[in-house]
């Protein structure tokens, strides 16, 4: 117990000098995170895709949920957007990765202030605005602590209603599937985070945010996302730009339109052994 409260009181030291100096105007700092996600492959392609097929699309399908992101913030906003890389040549079926693409997060910028959330998101060639206000996460504080690199990280935990609609499904469907009533296309997930009181900012990764300290960690659901490199006031600061182009629109109507174009693809898909056709393509 009395260790318990000595860690408290190194960690509220920590703190408060930690918030004297990040109180200068410009302060800005870089967060380089790793992002996992993984797959259930079990369902994919229905019963008539063989195996092989189904390892050759979950091996592809690998690189584009393993990305890297860069938040660039500041005390009160910040922009998450994935870092750029040069694609490998002969790098595969390019037009499975450019489908894939569309189901990518845009460049996202998050204003504590304002409560405001802006996703610059482009989505099968059309650009769109996604304006919606920062979630209002209720986080549990837990007493667990653990490092993280050169930082002190203290846990909490959420629940988070996600929408899979997000999530492209190229199943086939099986016989009389279409008549079935629709089943509900959100599911309440547990997330994780972890968040350090050394970088005092209300800000993380992704659409997370509202700790007392920049988030490190993420795990939700399939999800993990890992701080992997922070550089703080770097010598060249980057403008934290306030996304403005493409269709405004708000996260619902979004959504409607990536569950319409899912159904489309769907549609296409079937009867073809999912992407890149089942057999008999093209040489």
């Amino acid at each position: 117990m009395k260790s318990h409260s000595i860690k408290i009181s190194i960690s509220c030291f920590v703190f408060f000098v930690s918030v004297m100096a990040f109180a200068q105007k410009d302060f800005q700092g870089k967060a380089y995170y790793e992002s996992k996600t993984t797959v259930d492959m079990s369902s994919f392609g229905g019963g008539d895709m063989s195996d092989e097929r189904r390892k050759e699309i979950a091996s592809r399908m690998k690189s584009m949920f393993e990305k890297t992101y860069i938040l660039t913030f500041n005390q009160l906003e910040s922009i998450y957007k994935e870092e750029e890389k040069l694609d490998a040549p002969g790098g595969g079926d390019s037009r499975f990765a450019g489908m894939m693409s569309s189901f990518s997060a845009g460049p996202q910028y998050k204003n504590i202030k304002n409560k405001e959330l802006l996703q610059d998101q482009e989505f099968f060639g059309k650009q769109f605005l996604i304006k919606d206000s920062l979630p209002q996460l209720d986080w549990k504080m837990e007493g667990e602590t653990k490092q993280i690199g050169q930082y002190m990280c203290f846990k909490a935990t959420t629940t988070k209603t996600v929408n899979t609609d997000n999530i492209p499904n190229f199943r086939r469907p099986s016989r009389g599937e279409e008549t079935e009533t629709e089943k509900p296309t959100t599911k309440d997930i547990e997330v994780v985070a972890w968040y350090t009181m050394q970088i005092p900012v209300n800000l993380g990764p992704d659409e997370y945010w509202g700790l007392p300290g920049l988030i490190l960690e993420i795990n939700a659901d399939r999800t993990t996302i890992l701080c992997s490199k922070i550089i703080l006031n770097p010598e060249e600061k980057d403008v934290i730009k306030v996304p403005s182009k493409g269709k405004e629109v708000t996260k619902e109507e979004y959504t409607a339109i990536v569950k319409k174009k899912t159904e489309e693809m769907r549609q296409n898909f079937r009867g073809s052994g999912g992407p890149g056709g089942g057999g008999g393509g093209r040489r």
